[in-house]
């Protein structure tokens, strides 16, 4: 799915983070030593690294600078036994995604790992010349879309661009939220300057509060001050604690009002744009966020609906990150074949875009002849698909997956059903009609036959 590199001179947590990693379908390299480490990135050039803060030849900080500056492609957490939140704030400043503190459970490296892998690319190659039509294909910051719903949230992008009023993007998880952030940032007059993102959710409050407002480790700087001129992103701000989010408020009417005076300094210069996978609304009837707060965060606001309801954008979707597989291991590009595509619009997508990328990823890895079939798509997508029958006009829905027993035994119950409609109800005549006894027709519908004949008369 993706590859991975980690960095760590402790042999028993590298083998057991690889392991890991593995078991989630990664291709991983593992090293123990800085040096190593370096020329592996020079090597693989990794979607994702992990790295240690200690390692006998070399400070991990060191390893992350050089991988933002030759790699900016690649996300990176830091690992450390000797956690603090100076530690936190600098590997974060150097271009980290987020850090584990040792020891730490398999479960949450997944998760950071996932969660890695779905972050697009960074701000560093995410530069667009603006929109030339409403189905725009922008792989750099992955706005890909041909839906109503997705031109009309470029519509406003285009409309708004030069704003430096507040947006609130709210949508569910993986929706894309941060894709419209980085897609307003790179349609505005700030796109030159940076576009910096704070996920609420991967820090404690204490980081939180140092990276939002300054503390005396970091000598004042924050989040705000190293985006001057440009776009700050608060991803997840509904988890942010109500403390924070009344300095927050405070410092949001400072901005406001320096600005109407024409006294803004340059460090609090910045586009000021907040997500959710909550409505705000929600919580502040439940008095977990403030009110005050909402109305100055949500000036704008955008709602980025999920990927289930655009399904015109799963096709261009998949196609992009087959794309971008085929140029980052330089294979031949597969083709989806036309039952596999129906299975990929017919299903859900809980997780939105980074489940169906992760789906293509796999999709992938089992793919023969260069074409994906829907044996190769994971089995939670082809577990149901719809079925049109040309001749009848009607569409059957199809568990694959399940048993032929409890197929034939639900679709019995559903002809059983609507024979009864048909004879108003009366269990006779349609038992008379399927050329059944009463007593197969109540053992079909899983009735009792004695109870049921007295509740009736």
């Amino acid at each position: 799915m993706a590859n991975i590199l980690i960095i760590d001179d402790e042999a028993a947590i590298l083998n057991l983070m690889a392991k890991s990693c593995r078991q989630q379908g990664h291709d991983v390299t593992a090293v123990q030593t800085g040096r190593d480490g370096i020329k592996a990135l020079d090597t693989e050039q990794p979607d994702l690294m992990i790295v240690d803060l200690l390692i006998g030849d070399m400070n991990g900080l060191d390893i992350i600078r050089y991988s933002e500056e030759n790699y900016p492609k690649t996300q990176v957490i830091m690992v450390t036994g000797n956690g603090s939140v100076e530690t936190a704030v600098q590997a974060m400043r150097l271009g980290a995604f987020d850090y584990l503190t040792k020891p730490f459970e398999l479960a949450d490296l997944q998760r950071t790992v996932q969660l890695g892998l779905q972050q697009t690319s960074k701000p560093a190659s995410t530069k667009t010349e603006g929109f030339q039509s409403a189905a725009i294909s922008m792989p750099s910051i992955g706005m890909i879309g041909e839906s109503p719903k997705v031109k009309e949230i470029l519509e406003v992008i285009e409309k708004i661009a030069d704003n430096d009023s507040p947006v609130l993007l709210e949508g569910e998880f993986g929706s894309g939220k941060q894709m419209v952030a980085r897609s307003l940032h790179n349609a505005s007059n700030r796109k030159e300057a940076p576009f910096k993102v704070l996920q609420c959710s991967a820090l404690p409050e204490e980081l939180l509060e140092s990276e939002l407002f300054g503390s005396p480790s970091s000598r004042g700087e924050t989040i705000f001050s190293r985006a001057a001129g440009g776009t700050v992103l608060l991803e997840e701000i509904h988890v942010l604690p109500l403390r924070l989010q009344s300095q927050l408020d405070s410092y949001l009417e400072e901005v406001n009002t320096r600005r109407m005076m024409s006294d803004l300094p340059g460090h609090m210069d910045v586009r000021f744009i907040a997500s959710s996978a909550k409505p705000l609304q929600d919580l502040i009837e439940a008095g977990n966020f403030r009110e005050d707060l909402f109305y100055k965060i949500s000036i704008i606001p955008i709602d980025v609906p999920p990927l289930r309801s655009r399904i015109e954008d799963i096709e261009p979707l998949a196609n992009h990150f087959l794309k971008q597989r085929s140029e980052r291991t330089g294979t031949a590009k597969p083709e989806i074949d036309k039952y596999a595509k129906r299975l990929l619009e017919g299903y859900s997508w809980p997780g939105n875009v980074g489940e169906l990328q992760n789906a293509i990823e796999r999709a992938c890895a089992f793919a023969e002849a260069g074409r994906i079939r829907p044996v190769d798509l994971p089995p939670k997508v082809t577990q149901k698909v719809e079925i049109t029958d040309e001749d009848e006009k009607t569409t059957h829905h199809l568990p694959i997956g399940t048993g032929l027993s409890d197929y034939v035994r639900k679709q019995e119950k559903l002809f059983i059903r609507e024979t009864l409609k048909y004879n108003g109800g009366s269990r006779e005549k349609a038992a008379s009609m399927l050329g059944v006894s009463i007593a197969t027709l109540y053992r079909k519908m899983g009735l009792k036959l004695e109870k049921d004949k007295m509740t009736t008369r």
